[in-house]
């Protein structure tokens, strides 16, 4: 019996499997304390569970809010405001009004040390004991330790953390040299930064799920999703909570990417629509993009994440009206307290779910996986009242809401695909989520994308992803290697490190990727290619120059390459594959009545239709609406979804 967890901004979900069949849950988020939803959504099941897989927001809403610990830095003396310098890029090069994310550690919390404390070896010296008893009188909850060329030689971390830990005993340290052993300081010491401010917020959370699991049954070790689509254990992730912050985000594209495998689709965006915001990622030949910086809350974090663009657009995001009298949809959400105004729980301010209500999309009384019901006179006044000061009728509104709600998610779909150099028409979008069914088909009709793939499970499909990825190690050593160098060497080291770190941890590696980050000689950016031992500097130098010329549009085949970090990544087998899931059954009387909608002219009727009933082979002709327990979507006129053996829509028109 196995458990998948997944917290959202909005909801809790939980899919359990027991070996034949699938279960699913849905509770409120609890924002005040995850832990709560989790131990509610799994004491609902009643059942013994095995293992419990969680995705989490935890440390996302720390950074985002900056509400983790108060954190201390400790680097070369001279060095301190690096973080603050940063790499000056202008990422709103016109923008006058622009402003920086300010960085996690206040300047009276920044300690230098003088390189001139050690020896030739890094350790050692006579005064760096002295330079960091500063720490003692600031007493702060962690300290981040990240020194120039640490990526080369740890040793003098090692000895500024013992004296660290010496001074300060109750503080959590994170060294740079074993969160993020890279090149780049600036990068490096963020992302250290980083997993120091939340280590703190983040032992105390699992900590306290860890203590509570038992009351619910969970017997096994629990895992948490890493951002780079595997698991890590509990007590690992509370050391490096810097590589779950897409923690629950991840869950849906590892799922998205094994659902468009069993459908034999080769290229796919997935596009996961919640309650706060709205993800989506590009999958090619089965296999997530993979990030190896990102920056979260304007802060680069050189830890592995799927590539996943996040854009504040959800079920939950407000409608407001700007200064200027224009209609405006997010990034502001109702989240989970008080939530759209349809919730009944205070919500006056009209969201996206209101609008889907007044359009008929949603239907007035329907349960969202039978934790309340939709109060349609609520999201109709809701709307109203923002109608009245635009001058427009409720159904003008609500439509114009969701118009708008549409081009912020159409724009991050150029994101991961037109401004990388992918052309969307060569890719299906999958959608899930609680709302993605009911605004897929317009947006891929917008981008003329090759059809939507509406998941199983929709409104759960991120906690079902969970029981699907496998557990996870990465490993990464920066070197500077030209052709010639002993690449197939420093590969092994990090190949042995990573099965050894997942082994380490209970798994069985059944799987190790190796990756190099190659760039031309003197270029400031790289790129990440597949390499094995063996493969020799000719193949890699070929794979280079085709991946940057489809990345970039261009590639320098006569210029020297080199490699300046290698990485690999030990993956153990997933708790569930998705083709031990039963096929879809169905097969029972699936049509339901009739119900108004606003069609692009006008009123009228769409067919209503109950997912779980529908047979496999069974073709659904647009304007419907089908509707499951977790989840709604919407067909406009025109559109054809037929049902997959798996229960997945596929739609074209």
């Amino acid at each position: 019996m196995r458990a998948g967890v997944d917290v959202g901004g909005t909801f809790t979900d939980l899919v359990l499997w027991d070996g034949a069949r699938l279960r699913t849950a849905k509770v409120p988020t609890t924002p005040e304390d995850q832990s709560k939803g989790v131990i509610e959504v799994l004491r609902s099941t009643d059942a013994t569970t095995n293992e419990m897989i969680h995705g989490t927001t935890v440390a996302t809403n720390a950074l985002l809010e900056r509400t983790g610990a108060r954190t201390a830095l400790v680097t070369d003396a001279g060095f301190e405001d690096l973080i603050e310098i940063g790499r000056q890029d202008r990422p709103s090069l016109y923008d006058v009004a622009v402003t920086r994310a300010q960085p996690l550690v206040e300047s009276s919390y920044r300690v230098g040390v003088p390189r001139r404390s050690f020896d030739a070896t890094g350790s050692g010296g006579l005064d760096f004991r002295e330079a960091v008893a500063a720490l003692e009188d600031l007493a702060p909850d962690a300290v981040a330790i990240g020194t120039l060329f640490s990526f080369l030689d740890p040793s003098r971390e090692e000895a500024l953390g013992v004296a660290v830990a010496e001074i300060l005993p109750e503080a959590a340290i994170s060294l740079s040299s074993r969160v993020a052993p890279e090149f780049r300081e600036f990068e490096r010491i963020s992302t250290t930064v980083i997993n120091a401010y939340l280590q703190p917020t983040m032992a105390r959370y699992l900590g306290r799920l860890g203590a509570s699991l038992s009351d619910v049954g969970v017997t096994g070790a629990p895992s948490v999703m890493r951002s780079s689509g595997g698991l890590i254990g509990l007590a690992a992730a509370a050391r490096l909570p810097a590589s779950i912050v897409l923690s629950g985000p991840a869950g849906g594209v590892v799922a998205a990417a094994a659902l468009g495998t069993s459908l034999g689709k080769s290229s796919l965006i997935s596009f996961d629509m919640g309650g706060t915001s709205t993800d989506v990622c590009r999958i090619t030949d089965g296999r997530p993009q993979v990030m190896f910086e990102r920056p979260v809350g304007g802060l680069p974090n050189r830890l592995p994440s799927v590539a996943i663009h996040t854009v504040g657009a959800g079920g939950g995001s407000l409608a407001w009206v700007d200064p200027g009298g224009a209609l405006r949809v997010g990034p502001r959400s109702a989240g989970a307290i008080p939530g759209p105004a349809a919730y009944g729980r205070g919500g006056i301010n009209p969201t996206v779910t209101d609008a889907n209500l007044v359009v008929g999309r949603l239907a007035g009384g329907a349960s969202l996986g039978e934790a309340l019901a939709l109060d349609l006179d609520l999201a109709q006044g809701a709307v109203v009242r923002i109608g009245d000061a635009l001058g427009l009728s409720s159904a003008d509104t609500a439509g114009g809401i969701l118009e708008v709600v549409e081009s912020h998610m159409e724009r991050a779909i150029r994101v991961v695909s037109v401004e990388e150099g992918a052309d969307p028409r060569d890719s299906v979008l999958v959608a899930f989520g609680g709302a993605g069914g009911m605004h897929a088909t317009a947006l891929a009709r917008h981008l003329d994308m090759a059809g939507v793939i509406v998941a199983p499970h929709a409104g759960v499909f991120s906690a079902l992803g969970l029981l699907l990825a496998p557990p996870r190690s990465d490993s990464v050593m920066g070197v500077l290697l030209e052709p010639g160098g002993d690449l197939d060497g420093a590969v092994q080291a990090v190949r042995k490190t990573a099965v050894s770190d997942l082994s380490d941890a209970g798994s069985v590696p059944v799987a190790v990727e190796c990756t190099v980050d190659v760039r031309y000689r003197g270029q400031s950016h790289e790129t990440s290619i597949t390499y094995d031992p063996g493969d020799g500097w000719a193949a890699l130098a070929d794979r280079f120059h085709l991946a940057h010329f489809d990345r970039n549009g261009f590639a320098r085949t006569g210029d020297p390459v080199e490699v300046i970090a290698v990485r690999a990544a030990a993956t153990g087998r997933p708790a569930l594959t998705f083709e031990q899931l039963p096929a879809h059954r169905g097969g029972g009387d699936a049509r339901r009545a009739d119900r108004m909608v606003l069609l692009p002219d006008g009123p009228g009727k769409a067919t209503v239709w109950w997912r779980p009933d529908l047979a496999v082979g069974t073709e659904i002709v647009g304007p419907a609406i089908i509707e499951e327990p977790e989840a709604t979507s919407y067909l406009g006129p025109g559109e054809r979804a037929v049902v997959h053996e798996s229960g997945a829509l596929e739609v074209a028109w």
